[in-house]
Protein backbone atom coordinates (compact mmCIF):
# COMPACT_ATOMS: atom_id res chain seq x y z
CA UNK A 1 0.00 0.00 0.00
CA UNK A 2 1.44 3.62 -0.54
CA UNK A 3 1.18 5.48 2.59
CA UNK A 4 0.75 9.16 2.99
CA UNK A 5 2.53 10.45 5.99
CA UNK A 6 1.83 15.01 6.82
CA UNK A 7 3.40 16.58 9.62
CA UNK A 8 5.21 19.26 10.31
CA UNK A 9 8.03 20.41 8.51
CA UNK A 10 9.76 21.33 11.74
CA UNK A 11 9.16 19.25 15.16
CA UNK A 12 10.35 18.87 18.91
CA UNK A 13 12.80 15.60 19.82
CA UNK A 14 9.54 13.77 21.07
CA UNK A 15 7.57 13.91 17.68
CA UNK A 16 10.46 12.87 15.66
CA UNK A 17 11.25 9.87 17.74
CA UNK A 18 7.87 9.04 16.84
CA UNK A 19 7.75 10.26 13.35
CA UNK A 20 11.19 7.39 12.75
CA UNK A 21 9.36 4.86 14.94
CA UNK A 22 6.18 5.23 12.63
CA UNK A 23 8.11 4.89 9.26
CA UNK A 24 10.11 1.99 10.67
CA UNK A 25 7.35 0.04 11.97
CA UNK A 26 5.19 0.80 8.01
CA UNK A 27 8.17 -0.37 6.01
CA UNK A 28 9.04 -3.74 7.93
CA UNK A 29 4.90 -4.11 6.92
CA UNK A 30 6.54 -3.34 2.98
CA UNK A 31 4.28 -0.61 2.34
CA UNK A 32 5.95 2.33 0.32
CA UNK A 33 6.15 5.91 1.64
CA UNK A 34 5.28 9.00 -0.36
CA UNK A 35 5.71 12.37 2.01
CA UNK A 36 6.63 16.17 0.93
CA UNK A 37 10.29 14.89 0.82
CA UNK A 38 11.23 17.85 3.48
CA UNK A 39 12.77 18.00 7.38
CA UNK A 40 11.08 17.17 10.44
CA UNK A 41 8.10 14.98 10.46
CA UNK A 42 9.16 13.95 6.55
CA UNK A 43 12.53 13.19 7.45
CA UNK A 44 11.93 11.61 10.78
CA UNK A 45 9.99 8.95 9.40
CA UNK A 46 12.12 8.61 5.59
CA UNK A 47 14.79 7.89 8.61
CA UNK A 48 13.22 5.18 9.95
CA UNK A 49 11.40 3.84 6.81
CA UNK A 50 14.85 3.84 5.31
CA UNK A 51 16.62 1.89 8.57
CA UNK A 52 13.95 -0.63 7.98
CA UNK A 53 14.59 -1.22 4.10
CA UNK A 54 11.76 1.03 2.81
CA UNK A 55 10.99 3.09 0.28
CA UNK A 56 10.60 6.41 0.43
CA UNK A 57 8.71 9.26 -2.35
CA UNK A 58 9.26 12.61 -2.14
CA UNK A 59 6.65 15.11 -3.25
CA UNK A 60 8.76 18.18 -3.35
CA UNK A 61 7.49 21.89 -3.26
CA UNK A 62 10.59 23.39 -5.46
CA UNK A 63 12.69 23.09 -8.32
CA UNK A 64 15.87 21.39 -7.23
CA UNK A 65 15.50 16.78 -6.52
CA UNK A 66 18.64 17.98 -4.37
CA UNK A 67 16.28 20.23 -2.09
CA UNK A 68 14.84 16.17 -1.01
CA UNK A 69 15.99 15.18 2.70
CA UNK A 70 18.73 12.61 2.47
CA UNK A 71 16.26 9.78 3.09
CA UNK A 72 13.85 9.70 -0.30
CA UNK A 73 14.72 7.21 -2.63
CA UNK A 74 12.42 9.56 -5.24
CA UNK A 75 12.18 12.64 -5.55
CA UNK A 76 9.12 14.27 -7.64
CA UNK A 77 9.90 18.23 -8.19
CA UNK A 78 6.44 19.94 -8.56
CA UNK A 79 7.55 23.80 -8.17
CA UNK A 80 4.13 24.08 -6.72
CA UNK A 81 5.08 24.94 -3.54
CA UNK A 82 1.88 23.77 -1.04
CA UNK A 83 -0.08 22.97 -3.58
CA UNK A 84 1.62 20.13 -4.05
CA UNK A 85 -0.56 18.85 -0.88
CA UNK A 86 -2.81 17.53 -3.16
CA UNK A 87 -0.44 14.89 -4.96
CA UNK A 88 0.86 14.01 -1.87
CA UNK A 89 -3.12 13.00 -0.53
CA UNK A 90 -4.00 12.14 -3.88
CA UNK A 91 -1.15 9.18 -4.55
CA UNK A 92 -1.49 7.76 -1.20
CA UNK A 93 -4.45 4.95 -0.43
CA UNK A 94 -4.44 6.03 3.02
CA UNK A 95 -3.21 9.07 4.57
CA UNK A 96 -0.98 9.70 8.37
CA UNK A 97 -1.14 13.06 10.27
CA UNK A 98 1.60 13.03 12.72
CA UNK A 99 1.36 16.42 14.67
CA UNK A 100 1.73 19.25 12.27
CA UNK A 101 0.02 22.60 12.01
CA UNK A 102 -1.70 24.46 9.41
CA UNK A 103 0.13 22.58 6.29
CA UNK A 104 -0.95 19.81 8.20
CA UNK A 105 -4.85 20.57 8.87
CA UNK A 106 -5.26 21.36 5.05
CA UNK A 107 -3.88 18.33 3.87
CA UNK A 108 -6.23 16.66 6.11
CA UNK A 109 -9.33 18.42 5.02
CA UNK A 110 -8.24 17.48 1.18
CA UNK A 111 -7.53 14.01 2.47
CA UNK A 112 -11.28 14.34 4.34
CA UNK A 113 -12.93 15.84 1.01
CA UNK A 114 -12.33 12.99 -1.04
CA UNK A 115 -12.81 10.26 1.05
CA UNK A 116 -9.32 8.77 1.75
CA UNK A 117 -8.99 7.64 4.97
CA UNK A 118 -6.79 9.32 7.27
CA UNK A 119 -5.48 8.75 10.88
CA UNK A 120 -3.95 10.77 13.32
CA UNK A 121 -1.61 10.76 15.66
CA UNK A 122 -0.36 13.62 18.15
CA UNK A 123 -2.12 15.87 15.64
CA UNK A 124 -5.51 17.84 15.11
CA UNK A 125 -8.72 16.70 16.66
CA UNK A 126 -11.30 17.19 14.53
CA UNK A 127 -13.95 14.91 12.78
CA UNK A 128 -13.22 12.27 10.36
CA UNK A 129 -9.68 11.40 12.01
CA UNK A 130 -9.06 7.96 13.05
CA UNK A 131 -7.15 9.42 15.99
CA UNK A 132 -4.91 6.43 17.75
CA UNK A 133 -2.18 7.00 21.10
CA UNK A 134 0.19 4.68 19.91
CA UNK A 135 2.04 3.38 17.00
CA UNK A 136 0.70 -0.27 17.86
CA UNK A 137 -2.67 1.39 17.30
CA UNK A 138 -1.52 2.78 14.40
CA UNK A 139 -0.20 -0.06 12.58
CA UNK A 140 -3.78 -1.91 13.66
CA UNK A 141 -5.82 1.21 12.16
CA UNK A 142 -3.36 0.96 9.27
CA UNK A 143 -4.29 -2.90 8.67
CA UNK A 144 -8.29 -2.16 8.78
CA UNK A 145 -8.01 0.57 6.65
CA UNK A 146 -5.61 -1.35 3.90
CA UNK A 147 -8.37 -4.05 3.60
CA UNK A 148 -11.05 -1.31 2.61
CA UNK A 149 -8.98 0.63 0.21
CA UNK A 150 -9.88 -0.33 -3.93
CA UNK A 151 -9.55 1.65 -6.71
CA UNK A 152 -5.44 2.50 -6.48
CA UNK A 153 -4.19 0.36 -4.41
CA UNK A 154 -0.82 -1.29 -4.72
CA UNK A 155 -1.17 -4.82 -4.75
CA UNK A 156 2.38 -5.20 -5.49
CA UNK A 157 5.73 -3.72 -4.92
CA UNK A 158 9.08 -5.93 -5.75
CA UNK A 159 11.99 -4.88 -3.76
CA UNK A 160 15.51 -6.37 -5.19
CA UNK A 161 17.43 -8.95 -2.96
CA UNK A 162 21.12 -7.58 -1.93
Amino acid sequence: MLIGIIGGSKCNKKTEKLAEEVGSEIAKRRHTLVCGGMGGVMEAVCRGAKKAGGLTIGILPGKSKEDANKYIDIPIVTAMSHARNAIIVRTADIVIAISGSYGTLSEIGLAKSIDKTVIGLNTWDIPGIIKVDSVEELIKEIKKAGNSVSGNTVSCILYPEY
